[in-house]
């Protein structure tokens, strides 16, 4: 298992925009970590370090023993896989079957394994009937669900998940909830990039907050949701999840469960 270290952490894109402004952050192998912040605060830039698809200006990033700006993103990848924001940016093969095996091959998964693989992975996401379906035959919401089994039947130790609850229904939130879930219960790190705030507030145990290139606040979702807290969150153009807000006003904290509240309102 491997921790990511971030340290002085700096990336200007060509002409000058500089995303990232001294990050420094760690994220410990097997944590779930939710990063939330307004449109370009630096979050996608910041994962994208991860797996050595961008490189520090300045500053490191560091995956294990590796420093991504000296390793071949293709070693990378054997630590650290990210499924997209956008599916479409990331789908290319002509089968939602040969999609999944790809990245899995390429970690070297051959014969009976890499069957498996893609089995499980498109189970798990609900696609089990479609490996002989174009993944452009697929609306939105499963071609998301398709990049995310890519990254499971990867197998790798740390899963990055970009806006994964974007267009998705009921279903399929509930479907990547059961995939965060189980990757935590298998030790595998989860940070996932995300607007969602009451996903990020059920299913992570860490939430880190940026604001134009830089960390503002880095906790538990009971300590980031709090009260006192909110300020801090609108200030990123984020509003706290209706349940800490519920929670806040019946004294239940900023991460109330269903039965306290109905417990309160009945009280």
């Amino acid at each position: 298992m491997s921790d990511i270290r971030c340290a002085e952490l700096r990336f200007e894109y060509p002409g000058g925009v500089r995303a990232l402004d001294g990050v420094n952050m760690s994220i410990r192998a097997g944590e779930r970590v939710a990063i939330v912040g307004q449109n370009g605060s630096g979050k996608t830039t910041l994962v994208r370090h991860f797996n050595g698809l961008l490189r520090p200006t300045s500053g490191t990033v560091t995956v294990g023993d590796a420093d991504s700006s000296r390793t071949r993103v293709a070693q990378l990848a054997a630590s650290v896989a990210l499924a997209f924001q956008d599916p479409d940016k990331q789908i290319f093969a002509g089968s939602v079957e040969s999609e999944v095996a790809f990245g899995a091959r390429n970690l070297g998964r051959r014969g009976q394994d890499l069957s498996d693989a893609v089995e499980g992975a498109l189970e798990s996401v609900g696609l089990g009937g479609e490996k002989r379906t174009n993944p452009y035959d697929l609306g939105y919401s499963r071609r998301k669900l398709l990049t995310i089994a890519s990254v499971l039947a990867m197998n790798t130790p740390i899963v990055v998940l970009d806006e994964p609850t974007t267009g998705q229904d009921l279903r399929g939130v509930r479907i990547i909830e059961a995939i965060v879930k189980q990757l935590g219960n298998d030790g595998r790190t989860v940070i996932a990039v995300s607007h969602d705030l009451r996903f990020v507030a059920e299913n992570f145990e860490r939430v880190v907050v940026m604001r134009q290139g830089k960390i503002v606040t880095d906790g538990p979702p009971e300590q980031v949701f709090a009260e006192e807290s909110w300020p801090t969150l609108r200030s990123t153009n984020l509003e706290p999840p209706y349940a800490a807000t519920v929670g806040a006003r019946l004294g239940l904290g900023s991460t109330p469960t269903l039965a306290s509240v109905v417990e309160a309102l009945e009280s």
